[in-house]
Formats: structure tokens, C-alpha cells, sequence
């Protein structure tokens, strides 16, 4: 395994320029006092629903230069702003230089794929952004097998990616797919940050899991997260877990 890490740290640096909502996600204060730093090719996110993970994630990759809404830094399209104002105060520690980059949003890859068709319609000289993605429209494809479509054909390795939920539109039998084309990322000198609710996809060997929550964000092991221990729980005695959930 490689060890490309194109972004080694990130610290809140300047004031926050918006209300206080973000200040009181701990993930977010955490970084005043002690910057978030990455130490393996992948990274995960996880956590429950509103610990700040994909606000982080979304301004990493806006400081980074990603378009907010998802895609490259070349896509520049607007559908309706509604990131933080987060990444104006964050400093990445960057090394190197990475030769790609993508940020998902698993909820706006619509949005992503119907700018490539916007492109796509105006005349040009050169071939078509579509062939980059496998050749075949992105909506004209279920939606997992668009996501899967995007990292087999366009992630070239020796990149940044930065994947928000990408388990939402896959199966398990999906998901264990996307975990070998991760691999192969990391071989090809990549770095991925994700955040997930996935228990397969943080399976990943070698990644190192940060959890979120109401304490701000500190190391876990797989086997501690929640996801891990209440799926294992649920799929070993699922009539137990149901009588107690329903009864």
C-alpha cells in the first residue's frame, strides 16, 4: 500500500463567518484546538445523523477547490447553494501533488450528471466529457451503477477523492465491488476520505475510522464503532432485536 496523502491536515484558522450553528458541532470547535490530521490513504467519517461529518467533508472539499455541489474543480455549475461558509475558515496541510480529484455527493450526483450533458450539448473540439464516465449517460443508468460507472471510469488514480455516502445508491454486493476499486486506488497512490454509515465499506484494511460525535472526533477501532456492534448484534438474532424494537 502507498502512502499518498495529498492533504495531511485540516485546522480551523480564521472566525467562522456565519452564525453559531457550526461552533456548536463539536467535530467543528474541535478543530480551534487541535487540527484534524490524516495518516493512512483512507479515511473514514463516521458517526450518527448530524454529528458534522459530511459538513466537514464538504468544506474540505470546497477549501480544496471542488465544486460544493460535487464533480471536479472544473465544474463550476450552481443548482442551489447550500454549503457552509465552513471552508473560508479552514486551512489544509497539503503534500504533493495530486494528478486527479473528485468530490461525490451521493445526493447531488444528479445534479452532476446533468451538467455533463449540459456540456456535452454545446459545440467543442474536444471528445465528449461523457467519455470520461464510460460513454453512456449517467442518467440513462440505475443510480448505483452510475456511481460504480464513475470510479471504475473516471478516477484515475494519484488523486484526492472525497466520497459523501457513496453506500447510498449501492447494494452490499455493490458495495464490496466499490471496496476493490478502492484498493486499487490506494495502490495507484491515491488518498480517500469518506464518510459512511456503511459497516462494509469501513471494513476497508488498513483505513483508519474517525468517529464523531456529541465529544468531537477521536480514533476508533472497526469492531467499536456503533455500526459495527449493532448490525452484528441485529444480523445475529434479528427476531430478538425486532421483538425489542416493535413489542
Amino acid at each position: 500500500m502507498k502512502s499518498g496523502l495529498y492533504i495531511s491536515a485540516a485546522a480551523l484558522t480564521r472566525e467562522i463567518e456565519e452564525d453559531g450553528w457550526l461552533l456548536a458541532l463539536p467535530a467543528v470547535a474541535g478543530l480551534r484546538e487541535r487540527p484534524l490530521v490524516f495518516h493512512r490513504p483512507v479515511t473514514f467519517f463516521v458517526g450518527e445523523n448530524g454529528t458534522g461529518k459530511s459538513t466537514l467533508l464538504e468544506a474540505i472539499a470546497a477549501a480544496w477547490g471542488f465544486n460544493p455541489e460535487g464533480g471536479t474543480r472544473n465544474f463550476t455549475f450552481s443548482t442551489r447553494p447550500s454549503h457552509s461558509a465552513l471552508w473560508r475558515s479552514l486551512t489544509l496541510t497539503k503534500r504533493g501533488f495530486a494528478r486527479d480529484g473528485f468530490f461525490l455527493r451521493a445526493e447531488s450526483f444528479y445534479n452532476v450528471a446533468t451538467s455533463i450533458e449540459q456540456l456535452d450539448s454545446q459545440p467543442a473540439f474536444s471528445p465528449p466529457v461523457i467519455d470520461s464516465y464510460g460513454g453512456v449517460s449517467l442518467h440513462r443508468q440505475s443510480h448505483g451503477e452510475s456511481f460504480l460507472a464513475l470510479v471504475q471510469n473516471r478516477f484515475g488514480g494519484h488523486g484526492l477523492y472525497l466520497l459523501d455516502e457513496p453506500e447510498a445508491a449501492l447494494s452490499p454486493t455493490r458495495q464490496l465491488s466499490l471496496l476493490a476499486l478502492l484498493d486499487q486506488l490506494v495502490r495507484e497512490d491515491s488518498q480517500l476520505i469518506i464518510a459512511t454509515h456503511s459497516p462494509i465499506l469501513m471494513a476497508f484494511p488498513g483505513a483508519e475510522i474517525l468517529q464523531f460525535s456529541q465529544e468531537g472526533v477521536e480514533p476508533v477501532s472497526y469492531r467499536d464503532t456503533e455500526h459495527y456492534q449493532i448490525t452484528r448484534r441485529f444480523l445475529e438474532d434479528p427476531d430478538r432485536m425486532l421483538r425489542y424494537l416493535l413489542e
